[in-house]
């Protein structure tokens, strides 16, 4: 579904990303961690075509769509403006009727329970009913591949685990997903597998059932 070969990417000579190979499987999510600045967003960014890798390749087999860490709501538009803006900027434009936008992000955002919300702006929002908006806005892209910037960050954990029980949904309907985070207790309630990051090198690529606790062991690697 996704493969990474060989990437290699620097800022100002500061290697970030050193040599990274990396499979990822359909419907698969595949935990990202590692302490600051070990890479991951910035795996994530190359994974999206946000950046471009110095050396190696990225093969993506169908569309991805990003969540945010920080939403990147626009503020001056409603929660359903921001969503019907999305698919007429994302890479290779969803070309459907507006009636047909607008009728896919009453589902979503009923699926995701803010359907009140839907005219609303961003500064009306909590914490969490920005980060359902974002996933939201995501979806509409219709991805074959989500991408999530720590999609948990400054939430409380009864909200974490409303994102851990919507992002779970979304898997089932065949969404392949790739989340970076360093809540390392987030990820292993969530991801089929986890690659631990650690100055731009795998360190460790585990499937997370085979651990009584995951946690405690990865946290041996930071």
């Amino acid at each position: 579904m996704l493969k990474v070969n060989s990437v290699y990417k620097s800022f100002h000579h500061i290697c970030i990303l050193n040599g990274i190979s990396l499979g990822i499987s359909k419907s698969e999510i595949l935990g990202l961690a590692g302490p600051s600045g070990s890479g991951k967003s910035t795996l994530l960014r190359c994974m999206q075509g946000l950046e471009k890798p110095d050396g190696g390749f990225i093969e993506r087999n169908g569309k991805t769509g990003f969540m945010f860490q920080d939403f990147q709501l626009f503020a001056h538009m409603t929660v359903m403006q921001n969503l019907l803006y999305a698919p007429s900027v994302a890479p290779g434009a969803l070309r459907e009727k507006k009636e047909e936008y607008e009728k896919r992000a009453v589902t979503i955002l009923e699926n995701l329970g803010i359907a009140s919300k839907s005219e609303v702006y961003p500064k009306s929002l909590s914490g969490g009913q920005k980060q359902r908006v974002a996933l939201a806005r995501s979806l509409m892209v219709k991805p074959d591949i989500l991408l999530c910037d720590e999609p948990t960050s400054g939430l409380d954990v009864a909200t974490t685990m409303d994102v851990v029980a919507l992002l779970k949904s979304v898997c089932e309907t065949g969404v392949t997903m790739v989340i970076a985070s360093h809540d390392l207790d987030f990820l292993t309630k969530i991801s089929n597998r986890i690659v631990l990051l650690k100055e731009g090198r795998i360190v460790i690529n585990i499937e997370v059932p085979k651990f009584d606790d995951p946690v405690a062991f990865l946290k041996e690697y930071y």
